[in-house]
């Protein structure tokens, strides 16, 4: 089994070793799944039997919530999911407090939230593990299925490249890192004023440096995709951001993913998207909707890797 950190709030929270062997233990689940639902048999594992993990949501949530939820229960345990709104947290209660509550109460917190202080916060005060679902700052669950499914596809990480096109937004940010711990190169393709986080992009040059893998930013989409064995998107307006759709539709429709984009990458490169997509926006439905698209692939490895990060967060032996 692999040893772990208490919590895991970002992927910098893991070393290369424990990040493989959460992928490698997400594809034996991910099999094992899939062998129970061609025999028609159950696929819940004890390895949660008799423990709780509650679910905070103060953000929408569809593939975070549903993948978190069917993760819990196919491993034995009973999911709490939350909202803000249900909590005291809606009428001004810490989120230190909250967590030092359910810290009593469940075996596990999965939060997805706004400020990644909040969620390092309530770490604190929670004597059991904590993860994150996502923050303004990563999406590091997001970044374990990205690198599951460029892994299916291309077999290793090593003298490869991710290319990720549009706002330097969490997802990017968790991908840097990710990418720079295994040796994968990541470049990152945005417009002016919409790079990723200066201290993030620090922290992957410096991961790269002892993994062989290369950073790039830049505002070029073009020269970014040449010879890229990946193509990922986002929406261009997250969450909270809705009132700039408009502005950024402007800045950002150079960096659409487009079949001619696509053109530049290399021989048998995927695309990615972490979802919801809006089509003709910042991705074609040539494309997405096209044979380079894994974008399913991805989504559905938000449930493997999950559950491999609980099943290791929570082992009985620890």
């Amino acid at each position: 089994m692999i040893t772990f950190p208490p919590d895991y709030l970002s992927v910098d929270d893991l070393t290369a070793a424990q990040l493989i062997g959460l992928l490698d233990l997400a594809d034996e689940l991910k099999a094992e799944r899939a062998s129970h639902h061609a025999e028609g048999t159950s696929a819940v594992r004890d390895d949660l039997a008799g423990r709780t993990v509650a679910m905070i949501f103060e953000k929408p949530s569809t593939r975070t919530r549903v993948s978190f939820q069917v993760a819990v229960t196919e491993l034995g345990g009973d999911p709490l999911p939350l909202s803000s709104a249900e909590l005291q947290l809606g009428r001004g209660e810490t989120i230190g407090d909250t967590g030092a509550v359910l810290g009593r109460y469940v075996h596990a917190i999965v939060v997805r939230t706004f400020g990644q202080e909040r969620i390092v916060a309530l770490a604190q005060a929670a004597d059991v593990p904590v993860v994150n679902a996502l923050t303004d700052l990563e999406h590091p669950c997001q970044a374990l299925a990205d690198l599951q499914a460029f892994r299916e596809a291309h077999g290793s990480f090593e003298g490869r490249t991710l290319t990720y096109v549009g706002d330097g937004n969490n997802v990017a940010n968790s991908l840097l890192l990710a990418g720079a711990k295994v040796g994968l190169s990541v470049r990152v393709a945005h417009p002016e004023g919409y790079a990723p986080d200066t201290t993030v992009v620090a922290r992957a040059e410096q991961l790269a440096a002892d993994t062989g893998a290369q950073i790039v930013v830049t505002t070029d989409p073009v020269a970014a995709v040449a010879g890229a064995d990946a193509v990922y998107a986002d929406v261009w307006a997250s969450m909270g951001q809705e009132g700039e759709a408009e502005e950024r539709a402007a800045l950002f429709a150079p960096f659409q993913v487009t079949s001619e984009l696509m053109s530049h990458a290399a021989d048998g490169a995927i695309f990615l998207h972490c979802l919801p997509a809006h089509r003709e926006e910042e991705v074609t439905a040539e494309v997405i909707d096209g044979p380079t698209s894994r974008v399913f692939d991805q989504a559905e490895n938000r449930l493997h890797v999950q559950k491999a990060l609980l099943a290791t967060l929570l082992r009985r032996d620890g």
